[in-house]
């Protein structure tokens, strides 16, 4: 049987702008929390929220700002963000969505590449200043002509009660707007090259949210833990167009990830789902060890942004009660979910796959090199097609005709299994892949087995340069609290007579922390350079 399935369809889509689900919402639940800042105390319902989006989205009308026009917003997460993030997707304007990591130079880039009009901002995020690097920025980006800070007189003023005409301007604006227009500007992190602007659309990203949270049974009832960035898909679709979507609660732990803070924002706001990606879930069950929170309300969440570990997932169903905690897979450019597991799914489903094709969704695995449809069962390249794929790269036509071809598929770069009964496994990226001496290793395949340590908490597997083999293996560790640390020689006496030889590392490194990106993912990228300038293999490298 071929790799290729196409998800269920009897749910339709919603046909439907952003606002539209919004303004629903806020009739039906509005009394509902619809969003909780555990940190500063502050809360909103509905339609108290309903209130502070009007006021924002009619300012900017009143303020000229037309459909199609772009506005940034760089913060780390604050009640603000969902306010904007509403606000302008009500009045058809595109959101460019800045990464908090960003300096001048990343910045100015996204900035005049978009074509941004207006930033909204927070004025410093850790040793971060924002407002210094905006001003430097305004004379090399001359579309941009107002930052409003949100602390600012201006951010307070755009709350303020307008006209009867900018009630109507609104209405307006709202009766011209489409599903298929534009409402989201999301660059990629840029690790293979200068990052590109997926664009996606109100269809994309709120069907997305939908279904995603609709495939584990999130309702009206239910509180949301976000940990994860809001500028990335991750939060600002997967948690909140999902939330909005349902009429369910969106509770912020902190402006950045916190383990202490997120259990603590679980355990007082009653939450029963929570979202983050592998090292985030890690994190949290290293703290809770010590904290020994309440979590028992917990019962569902997504795990995604990179391949889970088994044994992540099993302690976090045993450990933080989520007995219906899901897999999500996807990218950016597919807004961003194409594979999930259900809630229904057995643990081996759940910790063996990241599901099957999302609801209204195809997806294929194919021969990198011929493009043909493999057997199930065979690696090869993950491809998706759907409403979920994204309208292209901002301005990067040639870019787009790269990543989807003639026919609508999106090519991820990712390789794929896909088993007979239709569930997907990741395996790898078509870069990751070590060829050692001929011999196809996928990382996490080892990274899997070395998960089964007893004294190993976390472990990434890179490849590195080699003279003779072309590439041999290399595995950072992260040890357990208290457990002595270990070397390649304990490492392949662990593994003897359990894996193939030639899949055992050459080469341990004991770490603290990997480097990560903003959203919580590994930056191999980074961990094979370092790791051939720690073991002194640059020369081989040449």
């Amino acid at each position: 049987m071929r790799s290729y399935a196409a998800g269920p369809s009897s749910t339709p889509l919603l046909d439907e702008t952003i606002g539209a689900t919004f303004r629903r919402a806020a009739t039906a639940f509005g009394g509902n929390d619809a969003l909780v800042d555990v940190a500063s105390g502050r809360r909103w319902t509905y339609s108290e929220l309903a209130a502070d989006v009007d006021a924002v989205a009619k300012g900017l009308v009143h303020a000229g700002i037309q459909a199609g026009d772009r506005i940034g917003i760089w913060a780390p997460n604050c009640p603000e963000w969902v306010v904007v993030q509403v606000a302008t997707a009500r009045v058809g304007a595109i959101l460019v969505t800045i990464n908090p990591a960003y300096r001048t130079r990343e910045l100015e880039f996204a900035l005049k590449q978009s074509g941004t009009r207006w930033v909204f901002a927070v004025r410093q995020f850790k040793t971060s200043e924002y407002d210094r690097m905006l001003s430097e920025c305004r004379s090399e980006v001359p579309s941009l002509e107002h930052v409003v800070f949100f602390d600012s007189v201006e951010w307070v003023h755009l709350l303020s009660p307008c006209t009867p005409q900018d009630d109507e301007m609104l209405a307006e604006r709202d009766r011209e707007l489409h599903p298929s227009d534009p409402v989201n500007i999301q660059y990629t992190s840029g690790t293979t090259g200068i990052p590109k602007g997926a664009t996606l659309s109100h269809a994309n990203i709120l069907n997305n949210g939908f279904f995603t949270t609709e495939l584990i049974g999130i309702t009206s009832r239910d509180r949301l833990a976000v940990p994860v960035p809001f500028y990335h898909c991750f939060g600002m679709v997967m948690a909140n167009l999902g939330c909005i979507s349902h009429g369910a609660t969106i509770v912020i732990p902190s402006v950045a990830f916190d383990p202490e803070a997120a259990l603590l924002a679980i355990e007082r706001e009653r939450c029963t789902a929570v979202y983050g990606v592998p090292t985030m879930f890690v994190a949290m069950l290293r703290a809770q060890a010590v904290a020994n929170r309440d979590l028992s309300t917990l019962r569902t969440g997504i795990m995604a942004g990179s391949p889970c570990p088994v044994e992540v997932m099993r302690r976090c169903i045993s450990e933080m009660h989520m007995s219906e905690v899901a897999i999500a897979y996807g990218m950016t450019e597919t807004s961003p979910v194409s594979c999930q597991t259900s809630r229904h799914d057995d643990l081996t489903h759940r910790t063996e796959s990241v599901g099957r094709a999302h609801p209204h969704v195809e997806i294929k695995v194919i021969d990198p090199d011929t493009g043909e449809t493999v057997e199930r069962g065979t690696p090869g390249e993950f491809c998706t097609r759907g409403y979920s794929v994204m309208l292209g790269y901002w301005g990067e036509p040639s870019l787009t005709a790269e990543a989807i071809d003639r026919d609508g598929w999106m090519h991820s770069g990712d390789l794929a299994v896909m088993q007979e009964d239709g569930y997907c496994a990741i395996v790898g990226r078509i870069k990751d892949m070590v060829i050692r001496g001929g011999e196809n290793i996928y990382p996490r395949e080892v990274e899997e087995f070395l998960f089964t340590h007893p004294d190993i908490e976390d472990v990434q597997v890179v490849g590195v340069p080699d003279a003779d083999y072309g590439e041999e293996l290399c595995a950072w560790v992260r040890m357990r609290p208290g457990a002595p640390a270990v070397d390649a020689v304990g490492i392949a006496a662990f593994a003897d007579g359990r894996l193939a030889r030639f899949k055992i590392p050459r080469y341990v490194i004991v770490v603290e922390d990997f480097p990560l990106t903003v959203t919580g993912k590994v930056r191999k990228v980074e961990m094979r350079q370092r790791s051939s300038e720690l073991l002194g293999l640059r020369d081989s490298a040449r």
